[in-house]
């Protein structure tokens, strides 16, 4: 076996795995933060960042990555931007592989956190950050007296629909069947909005704007009738995929397939394997909170570490 066993290995680099990578290297740990080639996480596709405390002006969200990834070098943290190819949780110490290289770690913490689920259009992705977004909660401010529309019907969907109305003049509900999956609570919620207007049997087949979005293409599923509507931004609320296929036959996983932490910590059910961020987190889904249980992880790794002792 290789003889050089890690203290600790942080898998992703999003605002949890990077606070961790921050509070471990302080503690003198000498983390390695396998990053991964999509390193910084779902902040990276996201223009300007306004809720994150500490830039009043806000921040734009690669740079806010690359500021937490230069603050986590600077106390020691070491980086390898690959993806993690197989683990093995079953034994101690426990084993990473990326490609052909094979590590091992005493702990590990567990941070690759969740990808949205798109529409699969070139042009979503050619304008993601320039008018269409995956998070209202993070982007709504910035349709202040604009029209948008949200594409779901869940109650994530309607969630974010009714929260765009405290700043957009209108709200589009674009739905692909004649009847919502939302929580009957919601639906009401959101049929009594006067903002909100639902658009039913009706998928997007396009996404139009050169620099920024300007109109979306919906076609009726029924009859294929197409038609066009003018609006300033486009909200995908349909769901979202945790990035847990890696850790399957090892971690007790819900069943949408976000890892399972106990209580109020960052344990999983093998002692010695944390879990932070998105990847656990299903609820809330904010840099602010990721970073916030990237902390937590980082402190339970400490403590596991000093027990080990």
């Amino acid at each position: 076996m290789n003889e050089n066993v890690e203290n600790i290995i942080v898998i992703g680099s999003g605002p949890a795995g990077l606070t961790a990578a921050i509070y471990l290297a302080r503690a003198n740990l000498n983390p390695l933060i396998i990053e991964g080639y999509g390193a910084g996480g779902q902040l990276m596709l996201t223009t300007e960042v306004e809720n994150f405390p500490g830039f009043p002006e806000g921040i734009m969200g690669p740079d806010l990555m690359m500021n937490f990834r230069k603050q986590a070098e600077r106390f020691g943290a070491r980086f390898l931007t690959e993806d993690v190819t197989s683990v093995d949780f079953s034994k101690r110490p426990f084993k990473i592989e990326v490609d052909n290289k094979v590590f091992y770690s005493k702990a590990i913490i567990v941070s690759t956190g969740a990808s949205a689920k798109l529409l699969g259009l070139p042009s979503e992705k050619r304008l993601m950050g320039h008018g269409v977004s995956t998070c209202a909660t993070c982007d709504g401010a910035f349709f202040r007296n604009k029209i948008v529309c949200v594409v779901g019907g869940g109650d994530s969907a309607l969630e974010e629909a009714n929260f765009l109305t405290r700043f957009a003049n209108k709200v589009y509900v674009i739905h692909r069947r004649d009847k919502l999956r939302a929580s009957k609570i919601m639906q009401d919620r959101a049929f009594k909005n006067p903002k909100i207007e639902f658009i039913f049997n009706s998928v997007i087949e396009d996404i139009l704007g050169e620099k920024k979005v300007s109109s979306v293409k919906i076609r009726n599923v029924e009859n294929n009738e197409l038609k066009e509507i003018s609006l300033d931004g486009v909200f995908i609320a349909i769901g979202h995929t945790p990035n847990t296929k890696l850790f399957k036959d090892f971690l007790e996983l819900d069943e949408q397939g976000y890892i399972i932490t106990k209580g109020k910590s960052s344990k999983t059910n093998v002692e010695g394997v944390f879990a932070c961020g998105d990847v656990q987190d299903h609820t809330y889904r904010q840099a602010i909170t990721a970073a916030g249980s990237g902390c937590m992880a980082a402190i339970d790794t400490e403590r596991y570490l000093e027990s080990l002792e």
